[in-house]
């Protein structure tokens, strides 16, 4: 047994770590844990034991195999036991810090780490800048606490070296199947037709609480793994593809029958309810991290001054609700009117980089000069591949801008941006419309922001609370400066938010958190107030029609703006993780990843269980599987493009583009 050793005393080390850790969570957590009915203590602990046990297996198990082989030789085993310490020491720094940074990643996403501790790497200023702004304290001392733990462990370890001696060879080769078997079995953890994975352990609908027994070195390692499989769908429940496109395409309620396509299909015709002399702009800001919960207009803080005036001089959606709790699923609902899929986002997935719909695409066709301007960088999380090459024609990033007033960690401050777009769209052709997409970035942590344009909130003044209140000022001040320019009186504007800043609970879907503010306003627009539940895909049927298009399109979004609706409830989808919820007025179907669907009655903020309800889950299993099918059959598209889509040339005369100084 000397010679295993290193990997016996790192694989101590590593649980007194991953069970340390865990106490300590479920201490913070207590309240939830005990909120679940039953007791799940000693179910927490031994099911932590076990996937511990799981990932140690997947650590160190490599190392443990390899050992006996290595062991035949005096001079080989004393060069392969140095080389284990060097890794024993490695992987014991990566599950102390993974274990030190678990606070900070559930108190931002309300979950352990999961795929989003990787894919934000990939964007290297803004994250680390952003980490550095928001938790430097807690950087630096996760990494004394790390290195401390790894030159603790180096002075065990080193005390070992002298007790190595090689093995004989026979003594090797009965080691060697058994060392395997034990190695295989940890991973495994069950006898079972599949291994042990997160589902094994959930018990509740609480997304934290399923996760209290996994160590968070296995849900950034199990995310990893479910990376390889990203573009693959998984299906809340299987059922033939004329069911669900039936179901979406009845949601709809469309009179008559407009649809154009097929029987598989939602192309449709959609007449619209308005009627304009003259093309329209439209101008579409999408505000970063605006949940209802800080607007005073939605019963939130007073955060919004500006936004809350202005809530009166438009159409304001008083329930409305986002897709999903990412960017990109904000983007993918209000661009391109389209649902959450149960793999990545359709700004990311391959087959949606060309010829897939958005209202961009539809614009262009009818000769609209159409833009993407962002005060950060377009390559964050793919946009601006997706949108050069689905319909924008011209993409704007930070590398445009000059002058500014405030560059933080993600970019261009809001003010920035919005000088910039109405410098911009003052310089447009009059005789030509043009759409404009303009995504914020104020109000993201680390939550810098120009001094001396707020009264902060509270203190310091990097908080979420001053971002919201200064991204509210920004966007006050730039709907002034629109009234007063020669394109308001024929321009309509869309503010929405792409989801809340931060959406966490017990419940399967905090529902209340994915309650967004949406106001589209303009010359054009009449005042209105609209009550019924609506959802971030409806905006773009909805517009459509206030810019008097009639079009063919395949988009399954309501237009808000139809007189028969009177009467309905109305409904929306939300994603949260592998979850997802149908709501049709207060009434919720749930349906979560490897669980029976249950139904809802939402009152007050919370969720109260109801009989099964069989219509409503039939349309929530539309939603669930729609989207997959429509994306993977590259038929949500326009009529033009479904058969031979081609990619969008980009705009390269940025110099056009460009703010003047200030």
């Amino acid at each position: 047994m000397r010679l295993f050793r290193p990997v016996l005393i790192t694989a101590a080390a590593c649980i007194a770590v991953f069970t340390l850790s865990r106490i300590g969570i479920v201490v913070w957590q207590f309240d939830r844990l005990t909120a679940i009915e039953g007791s799940h203590l000693p179910f927490v602990f031994m099911q932590g034991l076990r996937f511990d046990l799981v990932t140690l297996g997947i650590l160190l198990g490599i190392p443990a195999i390899l050992t006996p082989v290595f062991a035949i030789n005096q001079r080989l085993a004393k060069h392969w036991h140095a080389a284990v310490n060097v890794y024993c020491l490695f992987v014991l720094g990566v599950i102390v810090y993974m274990e030190l940074a678990t606070p900070s990643f559930i108190g931002e996403f309300d979950v352990k780490p999961d795929r989003r501790f990787f894919e934000y790497l990939v964007y290297p200023r803004e994250v680390f800048g952003m980490l550095w702004s928001a938790y430097k304290v807690q950087i630096v001392a996760a990494f004394i606490a790390t290195a401390t733990a790894v030159l603790l462990l180096r002075r065990w370890l080193k005390s070992t070296a002298a007790e190595i001696r090689p093995l004989t060879p026979w003594k090797a080769l009965l080691l060697f199947p058994l060392v395997c078997f034990l190695v295989l079995a940890s991973i495994r953890s069950t006898n079972d037709h599949r291994p042990v994975n997160p589902s094994t352990v959930v018990f509740s609908s609480d997304p934290l609480a399923n996760e209290l027994p996994l160590n968070s070195t296995y849900t950034a390692l199990y995310a990893l793994y479910e990376l390889r499989h990203e573009d693959s769908k998984f299906a809340y429940r299987e059922v033939p593809a004329r069911d669900y496109i039936r179901a979406v395409r009845a949601d709809m309620r469309l009179p008559g029958n407009p649809f154009t396509g097929g029987p598989e299909s939602t192309l449709h015709w959609q007449t619209a309810t308005h009627k304009s002399s003259n093309p329209l702009n439209l101008v579409i800001i999408l505000e970063e991290s605006l949940g209802a919960d800080y607007v005073g207009a939605l019963g939130g803080m007073q955060l919004t001054p500006e936004l809350d005036k202005l809530a009166s001089d438009g159409i304001w959606f008083e329930n409305l609700y986002a897709t999903g709790t990412r960017s990109v699923r904000g983007i993918e609902a209000v661009i391109a009117g389209f649902p959450p899929t149960t793999s990545r986002s359709v700004v990311k997935l391959p087959k949606a980089q060309t010829g897939f719909f958005t209202i961009a695409d539809l614009l262009d066709s009818r000769d609209y000069s159409t833009s993407f301007i962002y005060g950060g960088e377009p390559q964050f999380d793919n946009m601006g591949r997706f949108f050069a090459n689905n319909g924008f024609q011209h993409i704007v990033g930070r590398e445009s801008f000059t002058g500014e007033v405030f560059d933080g960690d993600w970019g261009a401050s809001d003010e920035d941006l919005f000088r910039f777009a109405d410098e911009y769209f003052r310089q447009q052709p009059a005789d030509k419309p043009f759409f404009s997409l303009l995504f914020t970035t104020s109000n993201h942590s680390p939550f810098d922001y120009p001094a001396g344009r707020i009264e902060p909130v509270n203190a310091p003044a990097a908080t979420l609370e001053n971002a919201v209140k200064y991204a509210d000022w920004a966007l006050g001040d730039f709907i002034r400066k629109a009234r007063q320019s020669p394109y308001w009186d024929n321009t309509i504007f869309l503010v929405i938010a792409d989801h809340s800043d931060r959406v966490y609970g017990d419940e399967a879907v905090p529902i209340r958190l994915f309650h967004i503010p949406a106001l589209i306003l303009g010359g054009p627009v009449q005042p209105e107030h609209i009550t019924r539940v609506a959802s971030q895909i409806d905006m773009m049927p909805t517009l459509l029609s206030l810019l008097g298009i009639s079009a063919e399109h395949p988009a399954i979004g309501i237009d808000q703006t139809r007189t028969d609706l009177d009467g309905f409830p109305g409904r929306a989808v939300m994603q949260y993780g592998n979850t997802q919820a149908y709501m049709v007025g207060d009434e919720v179907a749930i349906l979560q990843k490897g669980l029976p669907v249950k139904t809802y009655h939402y009152e007050q903020g919370t969720l109260v269980p109801i009989p099964d309800d069989s219509e409503l889950l039939k349309q929530a299993i539309g939603y669930a599987n729609w989207p997959w099918h429509t994306y993977n059959d590259k038929s949500y598209c326009l009529p033009a493009q479904c058969d031979h889509p081609q990619p969008r040339h980009l705009a390269t005369d940025t110099a056009a583009l460009t703010m003047p100084a200030t």
